[in-house]
C-alpha cells in the first residue's frame, strides 16, 4: 500500500502502519521517535500529489502495492490524477474526501478496505469523543470565542481563507478565522501587513516556531491585538503538525489543544497528558518525558 501524499501517509501511519511499503518522503530524525518503529525505515518513494510531487511511476510499481490511497480534496483535479495513475500503473487509487468532518467516516471506510476494522473502530471510537469534547467545551463557555489568525511561513503572511482545509480545524475548535474575503471560501492565501492589522486578530496560531519572537519584535506586528497580550501560540509538529502540514488525523490532537487554548475554563484538563495518551493509541508509541517536552515544550502554552 502506497499513500498518495502526506495527509494519506498520516492517516495511514497511524491507522495501518503494518500495511505501508513505503514514505512519500523519509521521516526526519526528529520525526522518527514519534512514529511505530515498524515503519521508521521503510523506503521513500516520492509524493504523487500537492506540491512538488516526486514520484517515479515506475518506482510505484516496482514496489508492487496493492493500493494506493490517497486522502484530501476529491475536486476534478484530483479525481483526474488518481484516473490517470490508476491507468498508467494499473494499481486501483482510492480517493478518500479529507475533510476534517469527514474523519470518522473515513476511518472506518479505510478499516473495511483494508481489513483493520476493529483498528479503525477503535480510532473512530476516540475520535468521536475529541470531536464531543470540543462541542461540549465550545457550548458552555463563557464570552465570546476567539477571532484567530493563521500564520504560515516565517513572515506570518501566508494563511488560509475561512472554509479553507487549513483552517477548518480552528473553525471546528470554535475560534472565529478572520480571514474572510467574503467571496470564494477555501484555499490559502497571502495576506498583507497592513491586513492582518485591519483583521485584528485576539489570537495567532502559527506553524512556525520563530514567528512569535519576530512578531513581538517587529513594529508592525506588535500593534495586533494578539502580538500586545502576547497570545500566539506553536503549533506541535512531531511526527506531523498539530493544526494543518499536513491536514489529516493529526488534527485530532490539534483539535485538544486548540479547544484548551481558546476555552481553557471548559476544557481544563492537562494537553500533556492528553498528548501522551493520543500518542500511545494512534502513533503506537510511549512518549517519554524528554520526548513529550521536545513535542510541546515550546507551544506558547503554560507550562507543566
Amino acid at each position: 500500500m502506497i499513500a498518495a501524499g502526506p495527509p494519506a501517509s498520516a492517516l495511514l501511519s497511524m491507522l495501518a502502519p503494518q500495511k505501508m511499503v513505503g514514505w512519500n518522503r523519509r521521516p526526519t530524525p526528529d520525526e522518527l521517535p514519534y512514529l511505530a518503529p515498524a515503519i521508521r525505515d521503510l523506503p521513500e518513494i516520492g509524493r504523487l500529489t500537492g506540491r512538488g510531487g516526486t514520484a517515479n511511476l515506475e518506482t510505484i510499481v516496482a514496489a508492487k502495492p496493492d493500493i494506493i490511497v490517497d486522502f484530501g480534496s476529491l475536486s476534478d483535479t484530483y479525481v483526474s490524477l488518481a484516473n490517470r495513475v490508476q491507468a498508467q500503473t494499473g494499481v486501483p487509487y482510492l480517493l478518500i474526501d479529507g475533510r476534517f468532518a469527514n474523519t470518522i467516516a473515513a476511518l472506518r471506510l479505510l478499516g473495511d478496505i483494508l481489513g483493520v476494522a476493529d483498528r479503525a473502530e477503535q480510532l473512530a471510537r476516540r475520535a468521536e469523543a475529541i470531536f464531543a469534547e470540543t462541542d461540549r467545551a465550545r457550548a458552555s463557555a463563557p464570552g465570546k470565542p476567539p477571532r484567530v489568525y493563521l500564520a504560515r511561513g516565517p513572515r506570518g503572511l501566508e494563511t488560509g481563507n475561512r472554509g479553507s482545509i487549513n483552517t477548518e480545524i480552528i473553525e471546528r475548535a470554535g475560534g472565529i478565522n478572520v480571514v474572510d474575503d467574503g467571496l470564494e471560501r477555501g484555499g490559502l492565501r497571502t495576506a498583507s501587513l497592513e491586513q492582518v492589522l485591519a483583521w485584528n486578530p485576539d489570537t495567532i496560531i502559527t506553524l512556525e516556531a520563530a514567528f512569535p519572537a519576530a512578531a513581538r519584535s517587529a513594529a508592525g506586528w506588535a500593534d495586533v491585538e494578539a502580538v500586545r497580550r502576547d497570545r500566539m501560540f506553536v503549533s506541535p509538529r512531531l511526527p506531523y503538525g498539530w493544526v494543518d502540514a499536513p491536514p489529516s488525523l493529526n488534527r485530532l490532537i490539534g483539535l485538544q489543544w486548540l479547544t484548551r487554548i481558546f476555552f481553557p475554563e471548559a476544557a481544563a484538563s492537562d494537553i500533556w497528558r492528553e498528548a501522551a495518551d493520543f500518542y500511545r493509541l494512534f502513533y503506537q508509541v510511549d512518549l517519554s518525558e524528554t520526548e513529550l517536552d521536545r513535542l510541546l515544550g515550546a507551544t506558547g502554552q503554560v507550562a507543566r
